[in-house]
């Protein structure tokens, strides 16, 4: 018995020892939770492509049909760069309707809010954003959306679960995305799915479209949101650095 208290304390003082990781890349609010197991694209251009080229595929329709944006909703658009949403939503959602576009790049946000004072967009709201925190209000929306940006969030973990309280009851989250490595400006579907359901959402649609370039998912709140230190951080096929996690 005795040998056994020497060992576990033993144990304990050196785990007591071991170095901290470093995590002085990381934001301070985002270091309670687990560092994503995948590589993140450099923030690229606010275009993923032409607005006529977008157009001419109907791009944004098929994305608002699928969603079921009806006059009235207020939507939020995340990542929303110089405006193909936001303009498009705005429309979709009518006077009686508001959208709220936030993005990380202060310039960009700089040429949409000329764009919607050129457009005279009285339902459009402009907010920044951090790479942890959506920084949106809580109870608030009927959709979010997140078009072709998701693979450029650094702390999906911080960021999903600070979202996820801005839904209303009902409320859906929007990801449209391209299949392919998340260092190559996209994210396979069942990682994406992975990130979403350790945070607490379920998945709730789910079409591959040539329009999109890409693929539409749609997640709503499901589980209760779990503790930050509980969240297990998702691995991509052959990360053996997950693997050893």
């Amino acid at each position: 018995m005795r040998q056994a208290f020497a060992a576990l304390l033993a144990f304990g003082l050196l785990a007591g020892c071991q170095p901290e990781v470093d995590q002085s890349d990381r934001p301070e609010s985002a270091r309670e939770f687990p560092r994503p197991h995948r590589s993140v694209s450099t923030t690229g251009s606010n275009r993923f492509s032409t607005e006529v080229a977008r157009d001419s595929v109907n791009e944004a329709k098929v994305v608002m049909d699928l969603a079921r944006i009806s006059e009235g909703m207020t939507i939020a658009d995340i990542g929303a760069g110089e405006g193909y949403y936001t303009v498009r939503l705005a429309e979709r959602v009518g006077p009686e309707g508001r959208v709220l576009a936030q993005d990380i790049d202060r310039d960009a946000l700089g040429q949409l809010g000329l764009r919607v004072e050129r457009e005279r967009l009285d339902n459009v709201s402009i907010i920044p954003g951090e790479v942890d925190d959506p920084r949106l209000p809580e109870t608030s929306f009927d959709r979010i959306f997140l078009v072709h940006m998701y693979h450029e969030v650094s702390e999906p973990y911080a960021f999903l679960w600070r979202l996820r309280p801005a839904l209303r009851p009902d409320g859906k989250v929007i990801v449209v995305e391209v299949d392919r490595p998340t260092d190559n400006h996209g994210i396979a579907p069942a990682l994406l799915f992975c990130e979403f359901a350790a945070v607490g959402f379920r998945l709730t649609a789910f079409e591959r479209k040539p329009e999109l370039q890409g693929y539409y998912a749609q997640f709503e709140a499901a589980e209760p949101r779990p503790a930050p230190s509980a969240i297990r951080p998702c691995r991509q096929p052959g990360d053996q650095q997950a693997k050893d996690a």
